[in-house]
C-alpha cells in the first residue's frame, strides 16, 4: 500500500519527529511504503508533492493540532492518529489504525 502521513504536535518538537519515525519503521515493517511530512517548528519539512499525494492509496495525519494544507487529501481515506500513540507502539497503533479501514 502506498501511503503518504502527516506528523505534527502542539510544541512541533519530539513527538513530531518521533511519531514520523515510528510511523516509517511500523509501515516497513507492514510492507507498505511510506512518505512522511513533518510540520514542526521549522515549518514544513519533506512536503508531499501533488504527484505523491494522487498515487497514495491513503494519508494518515498523526497529530494532536491542526495541519496546515489538509484540503490536499479531499478525495483520500485519512485515518486521523495521535502521535503518543504511535510513539509508544508504533506497530500496534498502525496495525489498528489498518484495521478500522475495513
Amino acid at each position: 500500500m502506498k501511503i503518504v502521513a502527516i506528523t505534527a504536535c502542539g510544541t512541533g518538537i519530539a513527538h513530531t519527529y518521533m511519531s514520523a519515525e515510528g510511523l516509517k519503521k511500523a509501515a516497513k515493517e507492514m510492507g507498505d511504503e511510506i512518505r512522511v511530512e513533518i510540520q514542526g517548528a521549522m515549518g514544513i519539512e519533506y512536503g508531499l508533492t501533488e504527484e505523491e499525494i494522487e498515487a497514495a492509496d491513503l494519508v494518515i495525519i498523526a497529530s494532536d493540532i491542526g495541519v496546515r494544507g489538509r484540503e490536499r487529501f479531499e478525495n483520500k481515506k485519512v485515518i486521523e492518529m495521535d502521535p503518543g500513540d504511535i510513539i509508544g507502539n508504533p506497530l500496534k497503533e498502525y496495525k489498528k489504525a489498518m484495521a478500522n479501514l475495513k
